[in-house]
């Protein structure tokens, strides 16, 4: 057995967000030499659970074992359906565990990809609903730099107090950057309450939510001296510019390793 191989393939599944609940079925697996083998997994998460099925497959030339890829399969609470859509691993590296979760979730994860060169870009990424591509999955929609969605710079009007700490605020945007619904507090009629905000790249906004994850109009979280947002006509506009200047996907995502702190869903 590669050893060797066998540690990379455990810090892969670390990285990816699977933790070691893998590793001895993982090395059974290895100990065998098996030409491809799946490992199955389920994760909990706020009302919600994602199951997920790791395809690993040995080299022809060698005793090395590649992750290739993953499916996850998100089921809520709320309703019996399911949504699916495979994931790919480049080197150890791609869409997480918790990342896939809120992309099933319908939010957007922010990433470093490649392109077909090799050549590094950052763009936020999210599952186009009513889009399929090869094999019937969601096709992945790209938001690129020069979209023109700014996270810090859209955040400025509203009064969320994590946002005016550099520590938090660091977190704040890391978090919202994976794709969660990240908890904040907000000066309200003099008074601070939570509300859960997520990032919404296509829109070049936020949404808000109150504390029982009901919809709030993002605009009562806004600064006093910020009351004054932008017509529906003009976020239409602001939109469409945007995506003229989209680009088509590039490459896969090879994500940098992060800790993130503080309550998300």
């Amino acid at each position: 057995m590669n050893q060797k191989n066998l540690d990379y393939l455990k810090n892969g599944l670390q990285y990816s967000g699977f933790g070691d609940r893998l590793h001895q079925e993982l090395e059974r697996n290895v100990q065998q030499q098996l030409p491809a083998f799946q490992l199955k997994t389920e994760l909990p998460f706020y009302q919600a659970a994602v199951s997920y099925t790791l395809h690993f497959r040995k080299s022809d030339q060698t005793d090395t074992y590649f992750f290739n890829k993953y499916d996850a399969t998100l089921k809520t609470d709320k309703t019996d359906q399911e949504k699916s859509q495979t994931f790919y691993i480049n080197q150890n590296a791609g869409i997480t565990a918790r990342e896939a979760f809120n992309l099933l979730s319908g939010r957007a994860v922010h990433k470093e990809l490649t392109n077909a060169t090799g050549q590094p870009y950052k763009a936020w990424v999210q599952l186009e609903p009513d889009s399929q591509g090869e094999g019937g999955k969601t096709l992945l929609r790209q938001f690129h730099e020069n979209y023109g969605y700014e996270l810090d710079k859209t955040l400025r009007p509203y009064a969320i107090r994590e946002f005016h700490d550099p520590q938090q605020k660091e977190q704040l945007l890391r978090s919202l950057q994976r794709g969660n619904v990240q908890q904040v507090t907000v000066l309200l009629d003099g008074q601070e309450v939570k509300r859960f905000i997520e990032a919404s790249p296509q829109y070049k906004t936020i949404n808000a939510y109150d504390e029982k994850l009901r919809p709030v109009k993002r605009e009562t979280l806004l600064r006093p001296e910020s009351q004054q947002a932008p017509s529906a006509k003009q976020r239409q506009q602001e939109q469409q510019k945007g995506e003229k200047q989209a680009q088509s996907p590039e490459g896969e995502p090879v994500p940098k390793q992060t800790r993130r702190k503080g309550m998300a869903l």
